[in-house]
């Protein structure tokens, strides 16, 4: 099993803020940086550019949600320094294979995203048989809006997790209103990759880095998310 990993959604619209935000990210023991989608949106292949130039040894996640152009896609990050990318399940099986294939070719792994898909787990199945490297369970910021401003119980993504995580054999990793507490705790769930995004580094509505001392926080999260991947003796010291 993939020891834990912690990685930090850089959700910002700007290089000059990712690159600080990261920097400070790295320093309190974060494993991976993910080029979120809002900052692909604002900053294209330059951000990804960016944080390769000045993490040249860090992986680095590229949150493209492909749904088309598949090969293309997954090629333009994979030469602007992008080490994982993700494909959506929602999106026709050719797209996905095409990413696939773009990921063989140019050594990049492909996250596949079951975001919005009827059956979850069939879902995350699916990506697996198609040859996505890992899986990301994926409630998304709408739907959870949606419901709750219906008074509805907002779903999360620990509901099915366990359910995700036996169906498959490659990592998992679970996304979408967690709590920091519970994020935290995804690798008891057999999900490895932990992210930490809004709740703790930014503001989710307006995209901006949150107030307070992030730096540590984010250290004694990563201590714990860590811990989970020592022996039982090693972690408590």
């Amino acid at each position: 099993m993939l020891s834990p990993i912690v990685q930090i959604s850089l959700d910002l619209t700007t290089i000059d803020e990712a690159l600080a935000t990261a920097e400070m990210a790295l320093r309190a023991g974060v494993d991976w940086l993910e080029a979120g989608t809002p900052l692909i949106i604002a900053e294209g292949m330059n951000g990804v550019r960016a944080l390769r130039k000045r993490f040249p040894g860090t992986p680095i996640v590229a949150d493209l949600k492909t749904m088309d152009g598949g090969y293309l896609e997954a090629e333009m990050m994979a030469q602007a320094g992008a080490t994982h990318v993700v494909v959506m399940a929602r999106a026709h099986e050719e797209t996905i294979r095409c990413v696939v294939k773009a990921g063989r070719d140019y050594q990049v792994q492909v996250m596949g995203d079951n975001l919005a898909c009827p059956d979850m787990v069939a879902a995350a199945k699916y990506l697996e048989d198609l040859g996505c490297d890992f899986v990301i369970h994926h409630i998304g910021y709408d739907e959870r809006r949606g419901i709750a401003a219906r008074g509805e119980r907002m779903p999360s993504p620990l509901d099915r997790l366990r359910e995700v995580v036996r169906a498959v054999r490659v990592p998992v990793q679970a996304v979408g209103g967690l709590t920091l507490e519970q994020a935290v705790r995804t690798p008891e769930y057999g999900a490895p990759l932990v992210v930490l995004g809004a709740p703790l580094t930014i503001d989710a509505d307006a995209f901006k880095t949150a107030s307070g001392n992030v730096e540590e926080s984010l250290r004694m999260i990563c201590r714990k998310v860590h811990a989970y991947g020592q022996p039982r003796e090693e972690a408590k010291r």
